[in-house]
């Protein structure tokens, strides 16, 4: 496998808090690579500095081969890096269909001008769009569920349906903070095979989760954080075992 993304030395301060001091990693192309740490170790702020909601004081990312010169969340969206939030964030009176579409507005080349005079290159890419929703829908287990509005779905499915929308931009990074949160363990499970899904697909994917049995049966490698600094890394069970990392987590042997 080669490098799909390198962070090197990444700082970042609020004030006089360092939520992340010179964090160091690289994903592999085709791996799940999970990033953990008790609360307020810095896994967030991580995914907010590569996704471009903060700017980073120091340090840079190579992304597929190239320096990531983030500015702005869509432009990181168009690089090929897509992510979901700890809380949902769909908009809860649209679709789930409307959900999908939506996440391919970095993929579409139809402007204003396309949407007003309805030409037919316009209406082919909608069309595209259209049926590219609907397939991401069935890839994600929620065929038949594109004309109900999205805050009436279970949990479970909202969940899925937020990944779904991140597809929807063509991927090459997953980033997922926390996708299993709040989600019972037949959720978990179908959770879990939907992510191996997307892996043995050709997605690679960075996920944040507090599911230690998740974790460490789904992740081909996991990086720990604490109070910003990155204190193990490795496959899992080296990591179960590193003694930073149990008394990170208040001495308890890693579930």
């Amino acid at each position: 496998m080669s490098a799909l993304l390198e962070a090197v030395n990444i700082g970042k301060r609020f004030g006089g808090i360092e939520a992340l001091s010179s964090i160091s990693l690289t994903i592999q192309r085709g791996e799940i690579y999970g990033l953990i740490g008790p609360n307020g170790a810095g896994k967030t702020t991580f995914f907010n500095v590569l996704t471009g909601v903060y700017r980073a004081d120091s340090g840079d990312f190579n992304f597929n081969d190239t320096v990531l010169n983030i500015s702005a969340p869509h432009e990181v969206a168009a690089s090929g890096i897509a992510r979901t939030f700890q809380n949902i964030r769909l908009f809860a009176n649209m679709s789930a269909l409307e959900n999908v579409m939506v996440g391919r507005h970095v993929r579409t080349r139809a402007g204003i001008f396309g949407a007003i005079l309805r030409d037919a290159r316009t209406r082919a890419e909608e069309r595209a769009i259209h049926e590219r929703a609907r397939t991401l829908l069935e890839y994600v287990g929620l065929s038949g569920r594109g004309d109900e509005l999205a805050r009436s779905l279970p949990y479970g499915d909202q969940r899925r349906l937020e990944i779904a929308r991140a597809l929807a931009t063509d991927p090459h990074l997953l980033a997922l903070d926390e996708p299993a949160a709040g989600m019972n363990a037949t959720e978990t499970a179908t959770l879990r095979r939907l992510l191996e899904r997307i892996r043995d697909d050709g997605t690679t994917i960075l996920l944040i989760e507090h599911d230690m049995k998740l974790v460490m049966g789904l992740c081909n490698r996991i990086a720990v954080l604490d109070y910003g600094r990155k204190i193990a890394e490795g496959v899992p069970a080296a990591v179960r075992k590193d003694a930073k990392v149990i008394e990170a987590y208040l001495g308890g042997e890693l579930a």
